[in-house]
Parts: C-alpha cells; sequence; structure tokens
C-alpha cells in the first residue's frame, strides 16, 4: 500500500480507509483462473518442504513478503514495528510505505525505523516515480535507504493513482532518471526494485524497466486493494470521490501482470502482489513465475487486531503453501512450476465481496 501522500494526516486516512472502508477491487487478480495438478503419489514428506528462496541477495526462510504500507506517524510506527518483528521471526521480507515526507521533514524519520526489531530482514526502502521526475535523485535515494538501514530500494510506480488523489501529475522523464538511479546505486551495491502498487504491468513496460537497469520488479496487479477506491474513501471533495470510484476498477489482474513480465524478463527478480490472500495464492503466484509473494492489506489488518493474530494469519498462509507444494509432489518452490492447468475466465467479486 504504497501512497502519494505528502503529510502525516493524509497517511492515517488512508490506514483507516484501507481498515474500515469497502477498498477491495470487484475483479479477481486472476488466481481462480488456475488449478494445480494434483499429484497422488507425492515420494515427499511435507515436514522436509524447502521454502527457502534468495531475493536482492539476502537468503529468506519462506517466499512471502510483507509489502510497502505505511509510515510516517505514531501509529504507522507501531503497526511497522509489528510487521518488522513478524518478518524477523518467520524470516520473511519487508518495505516500508513511501518515505518522501520523511525526506523532506527529517523529523519525521524516526517513524519509519524499524531494523532494531528486524536486525536481520531483507528490508526495502521506498520512493516515488513522481519525485523523481520532479528531482528526486541519487541523494535522496541513499537517505531513504540509511533512513532505515535498507538493504535495497523501491521505486514505486502509481500515475493512476497520483492523477485520481491530484497528486503529481507530471512523469515525464521518469525512465531516464530510473536508469540513472540504478546505475549509480548499482556501484554502491544497492538493487533498485522498480514496482507498481496495483493497477499491474504490461509486457511492454517491464522491457522498458529492463532496459533501465533494475534489479527486480513488484509487478502489483489488480484484485487486491484499489488505490483509486482508497483515494475515493480519502477525497475532499465530491468530484475526487466520484473520479476515485470510476477508476475503482482499474488495472491488469496480478495474474495477467505475472505473465507479462515473465515474458519480458525470463530471470528478473519478480515480487507478486495484489489480491494474494492466501498460501495458495502464493503458492500459484509462484508457479506461473514469480519468486516470492507479498500481501500488504491482509497483514494491515492483522497487525492492527495484534501479534498473536499476525503471527497466526503467516503461520496459516505458511502451512496452506507447503501443504500444495506436498500435494502437487514439488520438493521445492522451482518445482512449483509449470504445475498449473487453465480452468477458466476469472469471476468477479460482488459488493458484498463473495465472488459473483
Amino acid at each position: 500500500m504504497d501512497d502519494a501522500t505528502r503529510d502525516p494526516a493524509s497517511k492515517l486516512r488512508h490506514i483507516e480507509a484501507c481498515l474500515t472502508r469497502p477498498v477491495e477491487y470487484r475483479k479477481s487478480a486472476g488466481f481462480d483462473a488456475y488449478d494445480f495438478v494434483n499429484e497422488a503419489l507425492p515420494e515427499l514428506s511435507l515436514g522436509s518442504l524447502d521454502l527457502t528462496c534468495e531475493l536482492a541477495g539476502h537468503r529468506l526462510r519462506a517466499p512471502l513478503m510483507i509489502a510497502p504500507m505505511t509510515g510516517g506517524t505514531e501509529r504507522g510506527r507501531q503497526i511497522n514495528r509489528r510487521l518488522a518483528a513478524a518478518a524477523e521471526r518467520f524470516g520473511l521480507a519487508m518495505g516500508v510505505g513511501s518515505q518522501r515526507i520523511a525526506i523532506e521533514d527529517p523529523t519525521l524519520e524516526e517513524w519509519f525505523q524499524v531494523r532494531d526489531v528486524a536486525p536481520s530482514v531483507l528490508l526495502f526502502a521506498n520512493l516515488g516515480a513522481a519525485q523523481l521526475a520532479r528531482g528526486y535523485g541519487v541523494e535522496q535515494a541513499r537517505r531513504a535507504v540509511a533512513m532505515i538501514g535498507a538493504d535495497a530500494l523501491f521505486i514505486h510506480l502509481n500515475p493512476l493513482q497520483e492523477a485520481v488523489q491530484g497528486g503529481n501529475r507530471d512523469f515525464r522523464g521518469v525512465a531516464d532518471r530510473l536508469a540513472l538511479l540504478c546505475r549509480e546505486l548499482e556501484r554502491e551495491g544497492i538493487p533498485v526494485f522498480a514496482r507498481e502498487v496495483c493497477f499491474g504491468m504490461t509486457e511492454a513496460t517491464a522491457r522498458r524497466l529492463l532496459e533501465c537497469g533494475v534489479s527486480g520488479i513488484d509487478c502489483s496487479g489488480a484484485g487486491g486493494t484499489s488505490w483509486a477506491r482508497v483515494e475515493a474513501h480519502c477525497a475532499a471533495t465530491a468530484r475526487g470521490r466520484e473520479l476515485g470510484l470510476r477508476f475503482g476498477e482499474w488495472g491488469i489482474p496480478t495474474a495477467e501482470s505475472i505473465v507479462n513480465v515473465r515474458r519480458a524478463a525470463a530471470t528478473l527478480p519478480l515480487i507478486a502482489s495484489g489480491g494474494l490472500r492466501s498460501g495458495l495464492d502464493v503458492a500459484k503466484a509462484i508457479a506461473l513465475g514469480a519468486d516470492i509473494g507479498a500481501m500488504a492489506r491482509p497483514f494491515l489488518v492483522k497487525a492492527d487486531e495484534g501479534e498473536a493474530p499476525l503471527y497466526q494469519f503467516i503461520e496459516g498462509v505458511l502451512e496452506e503453501l507447503r501443504v500444495c507444494m506436498f500435494a502437487t509432489g514439488s520438493a521445492t518452490l522451482l518445482e512449483l512450476r509449470g504445475k498449473l492447468r487453465s480452468v477458466g475466465i476469472p469471476a468477479t467479486r460482488d459488493e458484498a465481496g463473495g465472488l459473483a
């Protein structure tokens, strides 16, 4: 749940909207268009399956990431620290929300810091592509990374969200500035990943990002939280709400986005997010070509409930992933590839959140 906010109050409104309002897509993330092929004779022990993977030069104990959400407020800090402690406990990766407000107001830096509770976590800093167009560069990127002791940097791509919110609507020059940033930070050993925020990615865009020199991509697609809907619920005017709702279903489903990126870049590290809600979804994302799956709102909801519900949720997701691997005869994550079959057109959610 990256954001385009410029002040702490906006970040709080986003948190409240995501926790209390109908902000999810009605369209599916696309995973329901696939089923795994059952293996009746797996010749495996469920307890010995290997969930480990690598991302950005770090070894993870499971292919799961806590996607960027928040920071810059006391409540955001509390949520991030609870999430970071969970990432440390389970060996997951994690990203923080957009650090723009702390770059512009250094007194807010502490509200993003989690390293003391997550010393070994693969941690991503986060800045927006819109800020690159407005002059951000290597200096601001270094500050974002240093601010939280990050291992890598996300540059989030959210033109639709910015347009709906009334934020930065000029993205000219972003590709050139991203390429420069990638070159400079590569010399310092800092991987730069590009990530959408929920609207998905085409094959052509993935190829352009590859040309820019990104170290990885999060193809975050439609099917989970719609940031157009979030902005609609946070809008200060009737027109702002109308605009957000008008584009509430905008986006390429996550399953399709994964396939698009893999067509462009067969081996580039790929994170899949957007509508992943279970270990089965994570398994399908990996089977389609992702290296790891990431979730935002499901983690936010559980973190808001407390440490125990958060840990139980993560344990459940990992258990579901293990069962899926076991029942497909996959001893490793790589062996999940190619074990899906298409079962038809994805369903859509009705207004109550069920599948229609």
